[in-house]
């Protein structure tokens, strides 16, 4: 029996905590919370939505129920096909994080597998993400490749 499930509406507060857990570990320092109130009714929604093109899954803290000690979480965009995807889906991975007390249980890979087949199961061609340096060596365990990065960003 695996560990690992969807996650759900009642999930949205510990999904939020858990990817402050990584934003904090990408910067480097603890920062502001406050948007966790602002994001929670978008996400409860998000989570609540079976056949929607997000999805998170997690694995239960065993020590402190009612905690989450691991969250993957993905979305399915639509793109214009090319010769290497026709119809266009791909997915793309934003928040994998592991509670600091629960790391190096195998809980990351656990859920990084189930959000793969999730987007296999809707017709992925390819699935993108960024990964730290701490965590390169699961995606490259997993198939992932390095790739050269044009991408930019524009904040509106």
């Amino acid at each position: 029996m695996s560990l690992v499930r969807r996650a759900v509406a009642d999930d949205a507060p510990e999904c939020l905590r858990l990817r402050q857990v990584m934003i904090d570990s990408v910067s480097g320092a603890d920062s502001s919370t406050g948007w966790h109130t602002e994001s929670l009714p978008a996400l409860k929604a998000r989570l609540a939505e079976p056949d929607g093109d997000f999805a998170a899954f997690v694995v239960d803290h065993p020590e402190r129920p009612g905690a989450l000690a691991a969250l993957v979480a993905g979305t399915l965009e639509y793109r214009i096909g090319r010769a290497d995807n026709p119809h266009g889906r791909v997915g793309y991975v934003f928040s994998v994080a592991t509670d600091p007390d629960a790391r190096r249980r195998g809980y990351a890979r656990a859920c990084m597998e189930s959000l793969l087949d999730w987007f296999r199961e809707r017709g992925a061609a390819q699935v993108d993400l960024n990964a730290s340096a701490e965590a390169e060596p699961l995606y490259a365990e997993l198939g992932f490749v390095r790739k050269p990065d044009p991408s930019m960003r524009l904040r509106l």
